[in-house]
């Protein structure tokens, strides 16, 4: 996997992914940024959601559940002190489908966790990781 970052002046720079993706990234205004795009960290904190969202659905479907729908809300804390690593993470999903078993929910995040998403389990090396979920049944 590979990834350029430019820098494009004061606190922005434009990250371009191998897929040819481009995100632009600022920081604050109190560091010199225009707040024109999100910080780095959010970027992490982002990603860690969309891979685990991404595990969570693939392996419900393979399991023929009817999952009509997917959120992971976020939150994390940081330490302190440079370098502020991620230090206490959570993640609240919320699922919606039709008669959806909590088990299987439950399984999906464990696996997602412990075992697939990669971004959750480099970050578990410095942060502290809880989940939590809902599941809301739709016609």
């Amino acid at each position: 996997m590979k990834a350029v970052v430019e820098w494009d002046g004061e606190a922005a720079f434009t990250a371009t992914t191998e897929s040819g993706h481009r995100i632009a990234m600022d920081g604050p205004p109190d560091h010199g940024g225009r707040n024109l795009g999100p910080r780095p960290t959010e970027l992490v904190l982002a990603g860690m959601g969309g891979c685990t969202s991404f595990d969570v659905v693939h392996i419900l479907r393979k399991g023929r559940a009817d999952v009509r729908g997917c959120s992971a809300r976020l939150e994390a804390e940081r330490a302190e002190e440079d370098p502020k690593v991620f230090t206490r993470m959570h993640v609240h999903f919320v699922v919606s489908g039709r008669g959806l078993k909590e088990a299987a929910v439950e399984r999906a995040i464990r696996l997602s966790a412990e075992k697939y998403c990669s971004v959750s389990i480099m970050l578990g090396k410095t942060a502290e990781i809880s989940h939590s979920f809902e599941i809301v049944d739709v016609e």
